[in-house]
């Protein structure tokens, strides 16, 4: 078996619509991107998706059945001088050989608004036809500008299917793939190299290469489930800790525990944690929830959420990791009331509407006779020598019959709603 210096990936990329793996809902027969290119009439685009879903060989296939010029560019490694000098062969191409240019930027997040804001006038005037690819969400990496010039497409992670044809394919084929290494897995086998492959063509194809290699040196002809799983290293967790899945994730966490759904908060929890999120990220977001969507429904919940963030301080990784889940499960399963929250956003309201209403003088400062002599601080009742209640004016004039503090029906937000009820009662009587 003869090893190509090319990845396995960019050997099998396909030279047709028919070879290409996946993404139907954008390619599928009579989609509007297909008949865009069956009819070579392509414009400006940006294709978003998960690392391996087929941007990169989307991509090189739509300049190859449009017979443009391909030129790649990379917006980790390039500045604005290499896209000048882009454009420059580009308008050389234009005018020689009355030929297209696609240029292909990948990881076109990585520019900056400069940056990209200086592809606009040579889009706009057709010197090039932009495709950026991105693992970003075009709506936050990308300006306005750039996005409004081109058409945004969503790629997908390849379902378990596509990989399994696309392994086979390689598996199979003598010109490009691994045909010639009379190697055989066992269907267990490939299925488990599927799920190996989370939907990312290229971890696949990297995934049985090196199962393959293993397989000659050891003698192997085909390859078991046994084996494999044996051969397998631990797939890290596709996580990015600044980007869409960071804010996926702990979303889910968040609903996932407002609905006390406990078990999927739990999930959520270990996976950005699996993932490599910073612990303190999720025990800031757990006391924020204590408060936001629990508060005096369980007075309890914050006191777990600081707890846990004092256990994990004081343990650290991985011991301290449970102390989170322990409280994910305590928030999840603790009866749930914004009632705090609502409070706090009716009262900000309310002082932003009328502004900085006076004081009542029964409850001002009176340190002075001067104070004493205005009225500051007449008639006040000291609560604790009237049997703990007391009916004097605490709000200003404009709002004094206002009410910020709905208590809600569950948890202690209940014995709450009737001590309020038992000091109006009593305050009226």
């Amino acid at each position: 078996m003869i090893f190509s210096k090319e990845p396995l990936a960019y050997r099998m990329r396909p030279t047709n619509l028919e070879e290409y793996v996946g993404q139907e809902h954008i390619l599928g027969i009579g989609k509007p991107l297909r008949r865009t290119v069956e009819e070579d009439k392509i414009h400006s685009m940006i294709l978003w998706g998960p690392p391996g879903s087929g941007k990169t060989s989307l991509a090189s296939l739509i300049a190859l059945l449009t017979k443009s010029n391909f030129v790649t560019f990379s917006a980790v490694t390039g500045g604005v001088k290499g896209i000048r000098e882009i454009v420059e062969k580009a308008e050389e191409q234009i005018r020689i050989a009355q030929k297209r240019t696609i240029l292909f930027v990948d990881e076109i997040h990585h520019f900056n608004k400069t940056q990209q804001d200086s592809f606009l006038p040579h889009v706009e005037k057709g010197t090039v036809t932009l495709i950026g690819a991105t693992t970003e969400n075009p709506s936050f990496a990308l300006n306005a500008a750039l996005l409004s010039r081109c058409k945004t497409y969503i790629l997908k992670p390849l379902e378990k299917k596509h990989i399994l044809v696309l392994l086979e394919k390689t598996l199979s084929n003598v010109e490009k793939g691994l045909g010639d290494s009379g190697i055989q897995l066992q269907k267990e086998a490939m299925e488990c190299l599927a799920d190996f492959a989370a939907g990312d063509a290229r971890r696949g194809h990297e995934a049985l290469e090196m199962i393959v290699i293993q397989a000659q040196a050891e003698k192997i002809q085909e390859v078991s489930l046994q084996e494999v799983v044996k051969w397998l290293t631990y797939r890290p967790l596709r996580y990015d800790k600044k980007g869409d899945q960071h804010y996926d994730l702990i979303s889910a966490l968040h609903k996932s525990m407002r609905d006390s759904d406990v078990q999927a908060s739990i999930y959520w929890a270990t996976r950005m944690l699996e993932g490599g999120e910073n612990p303190l990220y999720i025990l800031r977001r757990l006391i924020r929830f204590s408060m936001e969507d629990i508060g005096l429904a369980d007075p309890n919940a914050l006191l777990q959420a600081t707890s846990a963030r004092d256990a994990y301080s004081f343990l650290g990784s991985p011991e301290g990791d449970i102390s989170i889940i322990q409280c994910v499960i305590y928030l999840a399963t603790a009866p749930k009331s914004n009632s705090v929250y609502a409070a706090e956003n009716k009262t900000r309201k309310e002082i932003h509407t009328t502004g900085e209403l006076e004081v009542p003088l029964v409850i001002r400062n009176a340190p002075t006779s001067l104070m004493k002599n205005l009225g500051y601080g007449e008639g006040y009742q000291y609560a604790p020598d009237c049997g703990g209640i007391v009916n004097q004016q605490h709000l200003p004039d404009e709002i004094k019959t206002k009410s910020f503090y709905e208590p809600g029906n569950f948890g202690f937000e209940r014995e709450i709603k009737k001590r309020i009820e038992w000091w109006e009662k009593q305050k009226n009587s």
